[in-house]
C-alpha cells in the first residue's frame, strides 16, 4: 500500500498558498491563513504532515490537547524548541506566560526572507480554554503574523466551532480561507485498495473513508476478510475509532448520545427517535437533535417535491458511524470476549437490508457530482421523496431547488442487490409512484448494483458509473 494517497486537490490548495507567499505578490501583507476543518480521524493532520514533508520550509506544528492555558503554552515551548525555525532557542529563553506574548514572539522568530508554516492543530481546544483566544489570535494576525511570509494553518475537528471562528461578528472573521477535508472517496478506496467499483462502495459504507480504518483492509481483499480480521481484534480501528470520536465530542452525561444511538439503530422520525431514546420530552429531543445537527453528526432531511412537507427524517451523516452504531456498538461485550464470529454472522444476515438504505445518500452524492452527462441534465438538488405512511417512497429525486422545487428533473429507484437486476416490476413500481407525485412525464432513472433488464428507462447507472463521480474534481 502506498504511503499517502488521495488528497491531490487539498495538497494543491496548500501548495498554491505557499507559492503565492513565496512569490512576494503582496509585500505589505504576504501572509495567508487557511482554516482546515473535518471530522475526527478523517486525516487532517496527515494531510498537513504530507504537505510539510514536501514543502522544504521552516515550520512549527503545535497540537493543543485540551489542557489548561498554561500547560498548552508549556507544550508550545517544547514544540518550538524542536522545530525548524531559525533562532528557535529564543522562545525557550523568553518563556512567554501569556498567549498574546507567545504569538508575538513566534512572529518575531518567523523568517522575513522566505516562506514558513505555522500549524495550530485542534484550535477548538484553545478557543474553549484560553480566555479571549479568538481576539488574541486576530490581533496577532493583523499586527504581526500576516506581515511575515507565513502560511498559518488553523486545524480543528469540532465543525461548529471551526465554522464559528470565521463567522460574521467574530474577531477572526474573513481572516482566513476555509478548507474542508472530507473522508477518502470511493474512488480513492478503489485505487488504494485495488477494489472493484461495487466493493469500493461497500468499503466506503463500512469504513466511512477514514484512513486509519482503511489501512487494515488488505489490497484486493473482500469485505468479509476485512470484517473477520477487524472483529477478531478488539483494538482494531474499525471497533475503537467511533467510540473515541464520540467520547471527544460528548461528555458521558450528554443527552445527545442516547438520541444518536436511537437514530443509529434505524429510527428516522422525530416521534420514533423520542420513543427509542427512552421517551424523551419534545423540548429535550429538540435540543439534543440541534446539538447533533450543529456538529454535523446527524442530518435532517425533507422530501423533495413541488409542495411543502413537514415529514422530516434524520440519519447519521457518517456511513462508518452508522455501521458502527448498528452492528458493532450493541455487541462490544461479545467482541471483547473474542466472539467476533457471532457479530460477523449477524452482519451477514442483515447486511443486504442495511446496505439498501445506507447506499442511498452515497448514490445521491455520486449523481450530484456526475451530472450533467449524456443521459440527464445537471441537478442542483438530488434527494428523495416519501410520505408519512411510506405508501409512496422514491429513492431519487433530481430538482432545481429543495426541498420545495419549481421543477422536478428526474425520479429514480435504487436496487442494490448482489444477484437481482432492476426489472420490469421495479420499473412499474417507479411509474406508479411517479403518478402519485406528478402528472408530468418526468424522466425515470434506475441505479442497480447488478444491472438492468427493464426497458423504457431514461437513464441507467451502475457501480462503475457512480464511482466516476469521484474520479475527477
Amino acid at each position: 500500500m502506498r504511503r499517502f494517497i488521495g488528497r491531490a486537490w487539498e495538497l494543491g490548495v496548500l501548495r498554491g498558498a505557499l507559492e503565492r507567499i513565496g512569490s512576494g505578490r503582496d509585500a505589505a501583507q504576504p501572509g495567508e491563513c487557511i482554516l482546515i476543518r473535518g471530522r475526527r480521524r478523517v486525516g487532517k493532520s496527515s494531510l498537513v504532515e504530507e504537505f510539510l514533508r514536501t514543502a522544504d520550509v521552516p515550520y512549527v506544528f503545535f497540537t493543543a490537547a485540551g489542557r489548561s492555558a498554561e500547560d498548552e503554552l508549556t507544550e508550545l515551548a517544547e514544540v518550538v524548541a524542536t522545530s525548524t525555525l531559525p533562532d528557535r532557542e529564543v522562545f525557550a529563553a523568553e518563556a512567554p506566560s501569556q498567549w498574546s506574548a507567545a504569538l508575538r514572539l513566534l512572529a518575531e522568530l518567523l523568517p522575513d526572507d522566505r516562506p514558513s508554516v505555522l500549524v495550530i492543530d485542534e484550535v477548538p481546544y484553545l478557543m474553549d480554554r484560553v480566555d479571549a483566544f479568538e481576539g488574541v489570535l486576530q490581533r496577532a494576525w493583523d499586527r504581526l503574523l500576516s506581515r511575515k511570509p507565513v502560511l498559518l494553518l488553523l486545524v480543528g475537528s469540532d465543525l461548529s466551532m471551526m465554522e464559528s471562528l470565521n463567522s460574521y461578528q467574530r474577531p477572526f472573521h474573513q481572516r482566513g480561507r476555509e478548507l474542508v477535508v472530507g473522508p477518502l472517496t470511493p474512488a480513492d478506496l478503489a485505487d488504494m485498495l485495488d477494489l472493484e467499483p461495487a466493493v469500493a462502495l461497500d468499503a466506503a459504507l463500512v469504513t466511512g473513508g477514514l484512513p486509519l480504518i482503511c489501512r487494515d483492509w488488505k489490497p484486493g481483499g473482500t469485505l468479509r476478510d476485512f470484517l473477520k480480521v477487524s472483529l477478531g481484534d478488539p483494538t482494531s480501528a474499525l471497533l475503537v475509532s467511533a467510540e473515541r470520536s464520540l467520547a471527544a465530542e460528548f461528555p458521558p452525561q450528554a443527552l445527545g448520545t442516547d438520541v444518536l444511538r436511537a437514530i443509529g439503530s434505524g429510527e428516522r422520525t422525530f416521534s420514533n427517535i423520542a420513543r427509542s431514546a427512552g421517551g424523551l420530552a419534545h423540548t429535550s429531543l429538540t435540543r439534543a437533535v440541534k446539538v447533533l445537527t450543529d456538529k454535523g453528526i446527524v442530518v435532517g432531511e425533507l422530501p423533495i417535491s413541488l409542495r411543502p412537507s413537514k415529514e422530516r427524517r434524520y440519519r447519521i451523516a457518517d456511513p462508518y458511524l452508522r455501521f458502527w452504531l448498528t452492528f458493532l456498538a450493541p455487541h462490544m461485550a461479545e467482541i471483547e470476549r473474542m466472539r467476533g464470529d457471532l457479530t460477523l454472522v449477524r452482519i451477514k444476515e442483515n447486511w443486504t437490508t442495511w446496505r439498501g438504505r445506507a447506499i442511498e445518500p452515497l448514490v445521491r452524492e455520486a449523481l450530484a457530482r456526475l451530472l450533467p452527462d449524456d443521459q440527464l441534465p445537471a441537478a442542483p438538488v438530488v434527494g428523495g421523496y416519501w410520505t408519512r405512511s411510506n405508501d409512496v417512497e422514491i429513492d431519487l429525486v433530481g430538482a432545481d431547488h429543495g426541498p420545495v422545487a419549481k421543477e422536478l428533473l428526474f425520479l429514480g429507484s435504487i436496487k442494490w442487490l448482489e444477484n437481482e437486476r432492476f426489472d420490469d416490476h421495479d420499473l412499474a413500481a417507479l411509474q406508479r409512484h411517479r403518478a402519485r407525485l406528478t402528472d408530468s412525464p418526468i424522466p425515470l432513472v434506475a441505479v442497480a448494483r447488478s444491472g438492468v433488464t427493464a426497458s423504457g428507462l431514461d437513464a441507467v447507472y451502475g457501480p462503475t458509473e457512480l464511482l466516476a463521480g469521484w474520479s475527477t474534481r
